[in-house]
């Protein structure tokens, strides 16, 4: 029996990850620890299904509810951030992160000092603290399994294959739900249209973030920490169909290309069945039927995000701390309705270029407290300048 932890139990890899382990053999996974967040209900059927040894949730006015939504069971419950890093820390084989935005930070780095495998959906951990992380699982002899589809599909076409022989990496983007939009129109989009995506059924913040394209932004510095490649050989492509899940180039000029039906569920089981390759419940790929492909080059004034990303890698330091924690502000004003959706990337860029003044925007990632104090002061800047955007329209700062 293989036992686990789910942190981020109740979103949508969380879910789909329960999925997968409720379909599998009986016996050939075993639940230590499940954490969650709002969605109690939820959660407590989950480890009712699972029995793990501890159910927590990220909210600790919630934990009265938790306990009476457990009641009878037996069951160890806790609350709160502590709680979490705790749970995180219990002895297993394969840790999956699903925890999302900077949250998953810690509770990710524990994982992998308590010697799990970290099977990683949190690409912001990467983009915040990526040397720190890798840094840290290379001394400690561990491993980081992506869950993203894109860097799944690249971590399995490389095996076997040594890095030296990269030419290049190819992030494939659906372009999300306003890909066809006038680009004067974007301005006015609102949360629920920039939630119609076409391709992928996904959670409310990373539906929106693949709209705007930050998602792929964050994917980017991502692929980077990840697989040890220079920033200048990551490319992305718009690629519709979300068929072609991402591609690798070598130097002698092919391409390996990782190809499936949308379904998170693959990577998902790619991670918790590694090193072996297991059946799983996907549908098949029709070629014939599917009949075509298609590829178009990013509009960067379209998605300002992507311009955003690499001028943060140049940066390198605690720059890419900064980057999440102002989108991670941005999304959430833009969800409240206080600034259009074109302002999320004027925003991220200001609090950017105030942080590049007055802190120390260039100062390597040396420790965890390092990245923690950027993300707060970026979170702090980034709210002060949402301020002075109006409604839709916060191009001056």
């Amino acid at each position: 029996m293989r036992q686990i932890s789910i942190l981020g139990s109740t979103g949508s890899v969380g879910t789909q990850t329960i999925d997968l382990v409720t379909r599998a053999a009986p016996g050939a996974f075993g639940v230590t620890a499940l954490t969650g967040g709002r969605n109690i209900a939820l959660l407590a059927e989950q480890a009712r299904a699972l029995r793990p040894e501890i159910v927590v949730t990220s909210e600790p006015a919630l934990l009265a509810d938790l306990r009476a939504a457990l009641a009878g069971t037996g069951l160890a419950t806790a609350a709160g951030p502590d709680a979490i890093r705790e749970a995180a820390a219990r002895p297993v084989s394969l840790t999956v992160n699903a925890i999302i935005g900077a949250a998953g930070l810690v509770p990710g780095l524990t994982a992998l000092e308590s010697g799990a495998t970290l099977a990683l959906a949190n690409k912001e951990s990467l983009v915040a603290a990526g040397p720190l992380l890798m840094r840290r699982m290379r001394a400690l002899g561990g491993q980081i399994l992506p869950v993203d589809s894109e860097h799944s599909a690249i971590f399995q076409a490389l095996a076997g294959e040594k890095t030296a022989t990269v030419d290049r990496i190819i992030l494939t983007a659906s372009g999300g739900a306003l890909r066809d939009w006038p680009l004067e129109k974007l301005e006015t989009a609102t949360v629920a249209e920039a939630l119609a995506h076409p391709n992928w059924a996904m959670g409310q913040r990373i539906t929106i973030d693949s709209a705007s394209m930050f998602n792929k932004a964050l994917e980017v510095i991502e692929a980077r920490e990840l697989f040890g490649v220079a920033s200048a050989q990551i490319e992305v492509i718009i690629h519709r169909e979300s068929i072609i899940h991402s591609m690798v180039g070598f130097h002698d000029g092919a391409v390996m290309a990782h190809l499936g039906v949308p379904d998170m569920r693959h990577p998902i089981g790619y991670a918790l069945n590694w090193p072996e390759r297991a059946a799983l419940p996907v549908a098949r790929l029709d070629l014939a039927k599917l009949a075509k492909l298609s590829f178009e080059a990013p509009d960067e004034a379209r998605f300002p995000a992507l311009r955003l990303a690499r001028e943060v890698m140049e940066t390198r330091g605690l720059a890419g701390a900064a980057f999440n924690a102002a989108k991670e502000i941005a999304l959430d004003h833009f969800l409240a309705g206080k600034i259009g959706f074109m302002d999320m990337a004027r925003l991220v860029e200001a609090t950017l270029t105030r942080l590049s003044s007055d802190s120390g925007l260039h100062n390597d990632a040396g420790s965890l407290e390092d990245v923690l104090a950027m993300d707060h002061l970026a979170r702090i800047r980034a709210a002060e300048l949402a301020a002075r955007f109006g409604q839709g329209f916060g191009r001056a700062v």
